[in-house]
This record gives structure tokens, C-alpha cells and sequence, in this order.
């Protein structure tokens, strides 16, 4: 019998990924491979398939013209699925229908599929004229049976969205809302002509179709309309609220916030809490917010977040989605760079991708970018971290780094808790996709303790030019410019000058601070400069080095920084630490990344810091031609 070998072996020996080696097996690519349990085996001396595949993006471009389009931007279910390139999230269904839980809040970051999949369910279970089966029949949902067949189509919907509800007062929100209501009440005019409804109900109707309702009779709305589709149809209607939590975040940025709460907790209080004229409800959000009462007294509320294993696999992509989605568009070999940016996430214990970048990523031709970060705005990150203490300070310049921690975790985190928890910045943080949880353990009081990490290298990019950069607004112009034209032309006397003024004007606390508190500061100021990759903490040569300037056009040098810091350092000191860390990059090589990309010029800096002291020692390589 001959050898056989594992995939993880023949994918080490073909030098390709596992999933890339298990497709193979599953299409039959690989002569003798057999599953034995649930492990592919292959025999040691089968070769390495010919991948027939073109790998151009010219082939990619003239592919793509024969494919389904990628849907990106598009919430509307049913174009989705019929029209574009659409990954089956119908499971969804069969698995509340399984549960059946009176009301459901899921609780994701931006942009991982929450309204389309809000969407996806007001099209399964509404009634309507048209007959919606058709966009289920290829989906996995139908193929499950006739007990889940029967719930389509056989309940009103009421349908909101508060998403785009984004202003500066009150009042803009409450008309913003108000129109939403009118909207989705001219939606069901059905009720304007029923019989089961009585003359106060219709007036009622008329009230809120025409947009004439007071805030206390807006409150009520969700449970009026809901009461009428029950009378009309004698069938209790199902309620679905998209992004609920998105005028809360804007209230609580222009200051009304107390009165978004005070409102919301009226409405879905008649709404959701032993409302007798409710089948389901759904609601999602980025935020749980539930220590401001909102769900009040509803022991009926079943709550999904990031840690929960429950309906996981459905907001953002898979592994498995990610390499068939490759797969279609010709890009399969491309896997490892789509996991090294958008891969790591976790939700329950999921893997997932973000599936706003994987889309994005797709149609830019398999350039790599930050999609995600691009698509909203991120002021509260900035205002979190104008709330941040050094050690929290410290901790997320070490997650740059490729560190991890242990935290606490609160899933039901509230925006005034900013404020005055800083601790609340890792919670926060987690639950709007900004870290990973990589281990969760649950702790005494129903919250989790979590070791978490930066999830991909989106992300990394993100806190440097998003949490990092908030150095941008303490650093004049003129300054940045000058620590520019130091770093660029070996000018370490100017840089040393440079970088004393700031940490002079710009941050206090500087005597208790580590290096870790330097690197964040180092890594942010070379953020802002332009004209190259910043990377940080990577290997190269026989180490890892703490900064590094990749230059973006050929013919500027490289730049290679290694810090060090020490509490309580006479000038002397400082000097040898500076001296120390520019013979480090030298002996551990780290400009071999920089040489083997073809820089011809690569500066090394050693900086030494001691509170408000810098030190700075230059050296440099030139190569051939440089």
C-alpha cells in the first residue's frame, strides 16, 4: 500500500495552503486522495496538480465580464440573491425557526451584512402579492423541508431602518424617525381599506402615514401598527428594527443623548414587551446598550453578540465562503493575502472575514486596501481615546506591536461609560470590530474575560492612521514637515530637536512611561509623514524590528528605527541606549526586507528616550547604484 501523506504535508511540499489542497481533493484533482474520517490522506508521491488557472488581472477583468457582479453596497435582498454573486446566509432562517425566540438582537460592527440579512428575513416570512418563494427556491433554506417552507410568506412585517438616521439635534432625529414611521405605515395601505379595523384605528393610520404624530404618539407607534396588521390579517405581525442603536451613537456625540434614550425606551417598550400583537422581532445594532433600560422588563429579549456561538457563521464570511468566492472570480491563489487583511475576526467561535473588504477587495482587482475603515465615520474611537490612560495608552500601542492582553469584557458597554470608565475601551472596541477576541472565558458576573489582539492587517493599518494619527492634531505643520525632512536626510541633530519639542509640548506623563508608550508615539509621527509604508514589529534579517519606512516610489531611501527607553537617564546614558539600539539594527540585519525590495538607501535611527529626553544616532547602507 502506498505512503499517504496529510494535507498539512503536501501542502507544506507544493508550497500552497491546506484549503487550497482540500479543494483539490474535493474536486477530484488529486489522483489516489481518499477521505479517511474526516481527514484528507494523499499519496507521498503524487505531484502537485498544474494549475490551469490564468492569474493575470487581465484574465481577471475579462473573467469578471462573465460572472455575477459583486454586491457591493446592495441591502435589498432579493437583487442580491437573483443578481449578483450572493453567499447563502438562508441557514439563518431554519435556525430561528428551530429556536424561536419572541425577540432577537443581534449585535455586530458596521458593514458585516446586518441589513441585508434584516432584509432577507422581511422577504422569507412577509406577505405579499408577489410570490417571494422564488428567491429561496435555490437556497439552502428550501431544501430543508416543508416545515420550514411553510413559514414563507405568512406573516406581516413591519420593516425599519434607523441606519441612516444621523443628525445634530434632537428635533432633525425626530422628524428623521417620524418619516421612516410614515413611510413603512404607507407601506401596508391595505389598512386604510380594511374592514377589521375600526374608524379610531384608521385615524390613528392617518396620523402616522401623513407624518403627524407627537412624540408620545410616535412612541406608540410600533405598538398602533402593529395591533392593525394583527386585526387585518388575524395574524400577529413580525417587527424588524435595522442598525436601532445608530441615533443613540449620534445622540450621545451632539449632546441628546437622554432624550434618544427616553424615546427609544417608550417605543420598544410597547412595542416588543408583552405587545399581543407580536409573532417575532428583530432587532440589530453595533451596541447591546442595555444599562439604560431600553429593554426593560423583557425577559422575552434573546441577545447576539461578537462572543456569542449562536447564529455566528451569518454576519460577515466564512473560510470556506472566502475560498469559493475566490475560486469564482479566478482569484483562488490570492487566499493567503485575503486572510493576512480581512481574515481574523471571531465571532462565537467562528473564523469570520469582513465582508464589506472581501467584496471590495474582489472588484479592486486583488489590491489590497482599507475598505472597511473608509465606510463610516470613527469619532467615537477618537473621543474614547481622549478618555485613555497611559497604561490603556500603552496597551493599544502594544497591540500595534503584534501583542496580546487579558481583559475584562462587557458586551451591554453604554457610550456615557467612556467617559467615566476608561476601562470600557476594550469592550468597546471589540464589539465594533476593532479587536479580536481570541480567547473568552466567562466570568462571575455573566461578562467575559478575553485575550484580544488586532484582528488582521486592515486593522493594524487602522490604528495607525485612525487612533494613532490623533497625534495629527497636537503636531503644528511646520513640525511634521521638519521631522520629515530630518528622517529623509539622515539630519539626526534636527530629528533629535524635533522630536524633543513635541514630546516637550504635546503629552504630559512622560515619567512614568515605557516603551511601549514611545513606540505608539514613534509610530504615529511616522503615520503622518507620507510617502511610505509604516510597519511595525515585523521580522526581517535574523529579528524583529520596531519601526519601518517601506518608501512607496522608487529612488526615496528606506527608513529602519529601533527604540529604547529607560526611566531616570543622564545625557550619557541616553547616548549609549541611542548607540545600542542602531547597533542592534545592524546586527540583526533588519534591513534585508528593505535591500531585497530594491531600496537603495535604507536609514537606520536609534532613538533613546527618557521622559521628556530623546537621544538619536543615525547610521546608513548604500547600495550599488544608490
Amino acid at each position: 500500500m502506498a505512503e499517504m501523506i496529510p494535507i498539512k504535508e503536501a501542502a507544506a511540499r507544493w508550497n500552497i495552503t491546506e484549503r487550497r489542497v482540500a479543494t483539490l481533493c474535493k474536486d477530484v484533482k488529486i489522483i489516489g486522495a481518499e477521505k479517511q474520517g474526516k481527514r484528507w490522506m494523499i499519496p507521498a508521491d503524487t505531484q502537485k496538480p498544474v494549475d490551469q488557472r490564468i492569474k493575470t488581472g487581465a484574465f481577471r477583468k475579462t473573467e469578471r465580464a462573465t460572472k455575477r457582479p459583486l454586491p457591493i453596497g446592495v441591502s435589498n435582498y432579493c437583487l442580491a440573491s437573483s443578481e449578483y454573486y450572493y453567499i447563502d446566509k438562508t441557514m439563518m432562517i431554519k435556525d430561528f425557526i428551530d429556536e424561536r425566540p419572541m425577540v432577537t438582537l443581534f449585535t455586530r460592527p458596521r458593514r458585516f451584512g446586518k441589513t441585508l440579512n434584516m432584509d432577507m428575513l422581511r422577504t422569507y416570512f412577509e406577505k405579499s402579492d408577489k410570490d417571494t418563494s422564488v428567491y429561496f427556491r435555490d437556497k439552502k433554506i428550501w431544501a430543508c423541508g416543508q416545515k420550514y417552507r411553510d413559514y414563507q410568506g405568512k406573516y406581516p412585517v413591519i420593516f425599519l431602518t434607523f441606519k441612516d438616521v444621523k443628525f445634530d439635534t434632537w428635533e432633525e432625529t425626530f422628524a428623521a424617525i417620524r418619516d421612516i414611521f410614515a413611510k413603512e405605515t404607507r407601506r401596508h395601505k391595505e389598512l386604510l381599506a380594511s374592514d377589521k379595523c375600526d374608524e379610531y384605528s384608521k385615524k390613528t393610520y392617518e396620523k402616522l402615514a401623513d407624518g403627524k404624530v407627537s412624540e408620545v404618539e410616535l412612541a406608540s407607534a410600533l405598538l398602533d401598527l402593529s395591533a392593525m396588521l394583527h386585526k387585518h390579517y388575524a395574524v400577529a405581525p413580525i417587527i424588524i428594527i435595522d442598525e436601532y442603536d445608530t441615533p443613540i451613537q449620534q445622540g450621545y456625540q451632539k449632546d441628546y443623548y437622554d432624550k434618544v434614550i427616553r424615546f427609544m425606551r417608550n417605543l420598544f417598550s410597547g412595542g416588543f414587551k408583552d405587545n399581543q400583537h407580536l409573532s417575532f422581532g428583530f432587532l440589530t445594532g453595533i451596541l447591546r446598550v442595555a444599562k439604560e433600560s431600553i429593554f426593560s422588563g423583557m425577559n422575552n429579549l434573546s441577545i447576539n453578540s461578537v462572543l456569542d456561538n449562536k447564529y455566528s457563521a451569518y454576519f460577515g464570511f466564512t473560510a470556506d465562503e472566502v475560498m469559493e468566492m475566490a475560486e469564482y472570480y479566478g482569484a483562488a491563489d490570492k487566499y493567503d493575502e485575503i486572510c493576512q487583511w480581512y481574515d481574523g475576526y471571531r465571532f462565537g467561535k467562528t473564523e469570520i472575514f469582513n465582508p464589506w473588504s472581501v467584496v471590495n477587495y474582489f472588484s479592486n482587482e486583488c489590491e489590497p486596501r482599507a475598505f472597511w475603515v473608509s465606510t463610516g465615520s470613527n469619532d467615537i474611537i477618537g473621543e474614547v481615546l481622549a478618555q485613555a490612560d497611559e497604561e490603556t495608552y500603552h496597551r493599544l500601542t502594544a497591540l500595534v506591536k503584534g501583542e496580546t492582553f487579558t481583559t475584562f469584557i462587557d458586551t451591554g458597554v453604554i457610550y456615557p461609560q467612556i467617559k467615566s470608565n476608561p476601562a470600557t475601551i476594550y469592550s468597546f472596541l471589540l464589539v465594533t470590530g476593532y479587536l479580536k477576541a481570541m480567547k473568552t472565558t466567562p466570568s462571575f458576573n455573566g461578562d467575559f474575560m478575553c485575550e484580544v489582539s488586532l484582528p488582521n492587517r486592515e486593522i493594524s493599518l487602522v490604528y495607525n492612521k485612525e487612533i494613532l494619527q490623533r497625534l495629527e492634531n497636537m503636531i503644528p505643520q511646520p513640525t511634521a514637515i521638519a521631522v520629515q525632512e530630518a528622517i529623509f536626510s539622515g539630519d539626526n541633530a534636527r530629528l533629535k530637536a524635533q522630536i524633543q519639542t513635541l514630546l516637550t509640548q504635546s503629552v504630559s506623563c512622560f515619567d512614568t512611561a515605557g516603551e511601549n508608550f514611545y513606540h505608539g508615539f514613534m509610530l504615529g509621527l511616522c503615520a503622518l509623514l507620507g510617502g511610505a509604508f509604516v510597519t511595525s514589529n515585523r521580522e526581517s534579517g535574523d529579528g524583529r524590528y520596531d519601526i519601518q519606512l517601506k518608501p512607496t516610489k522608487k529612488g526615496l531611501p528606506g527608513i529602519l528605527i529601533e527604540l529604547k527607553a529607560e526611566k531616570n537617564c543622564s545625557d550619557e546614558k541616553l547616548k549609549v541606549l541611542s548607540e545600542a539600539a542602531l547597533q542592534q539594527i545592524n546586527d540583526k540585519k533588519y534591513e534585508t526586507e528593505l535591500i531585497a525590495a530594491g531600496v537603495k538607501t535604507v536609514y537606520k535611527y536609534g532613538v533613546a528616550f527618557s521622559g521628556k529626553k530623546d537621544e538619536v544616532t543615525v547610521g546608513r547602507t548604500w547600495q550599488s547604484g544608490g
